[in-house]
């Protein structure tokens, strides 16, 4: 005879894989709609793009046949077909300038095509939204919060895929995380460490996402720097402090403690755009 709890686990034991399948298949499709969307906006923009010159010849070349009532030319100068904007209007796709060189560093597919400026601004854009859009699906963030980690990781110089990591480890996405030994936000900075960087700053503020995010993405680079390029090494000592694993180091002990490997296992990276 079965023992019916052993068969009630096993059949729990089901369901749960069940579910779980059901989960993964939903997000790998929810990735799949997000990326073939921005793959279509991109087309239809090159297509736009692409399209609008021989437009602006063909009107341009359309002889005039007549006024309102078809007896005379029609009064006054044919307007310009791009007047819609001034020679001078800034593009709204246009990012600030440091964002821009560096996320062309990153990693992800590219759709920019053609020299145009204006036409690179756009597809960077795109380039950037599909990025931010592919790590929001990813680890089940908002996207306004994927922005701010991505755009965080560029300006620091640190690839996204570890800038995400390391808040998924630290805090689980929680801006207002704070650790028993008072280490605060998505980054869990000690104050005392954020001051070094930025003097003056509050506890308040390391409970902000923007700052939270800017001064520990820049400790972390600065850490990477320190130690050669040595990923595992600066996330340790992010983790356990200069001092302790440089007392371990100096005594012959190995410091590493698991942190480092929870947070790069499957990263292929460096750590650094540059």
């Amino acid at each position: 005879m079965h023992d019916p709890i052993d068969t009630s686990v096993r059949q729990a034991a089901v369901v749960r894989r069940r579910r779980m399948a059901r989960r993964q298949t939903a997000r790998r499709m929810r990735v799949m709609v997000v990326s073939s969307a921005v793959v279509l906006v991109g087309v239809m923009m090159m297509r736009s793009n692409a399209n609008a010159p021989k437009r602006a010849i063909a009107a341009a070349e359309m002889p005039v046949v007549g006024g309102a009532n078809g007896n005379g030319p029609l009064p006054g100068p044919r307007a310009p077909l791009f007047s819609t904007l001034p020679a001078n209007a800034a593009s709204p796709w246009k990012r600030p300038g440091d964002l821009l060189k560096r996320d062309r560093a990153a990693e992800g597919p590219s759709f920019a095509i053609g020299t145009d400026l204006r036409v690179r601004e756009r597809h960077a854009s795109l380039n950037r939204w599909h990025r931010i859009y592919s790590y929001s699906a990813k680890y089940r963030i908002k996207p306004d919060l994927a922005r701010r980690i991505y755009d965080a990781a560029i300006t620091a110089g640190l690839e996204p895929e570890l800038g995400f990591r390391l808040v998924r480890v630290e805090s689980v996405f929680d801006t207002k995380a704070e650790s028993p030994v008072g280490a605060l936000g998505l980054t869990q900075l000690m104050p005392s460490t954020a001051r070094l960087f930025e003097p003056g700053v509050t506890r308040e503020q390391l409970l902000t996402a923007d700052v939270n995010l800017r001064i520990g993405f820049k400790y972390l680079r600065a850490l990477i720097r320190e130690y050669k390029g040595d990923l595992k090494l600066a996330l340790l000592v992010y983790n356990r402090g200069p001092v302790a694993v440089g007392r371990a180091l100096a005594m012959g002990r190995n410091p590493a403690n698991g942190y480092e490997s929870i947070v790069t296992k499957g990263y292929r990276g460096n750590g650094t755009l540059d």
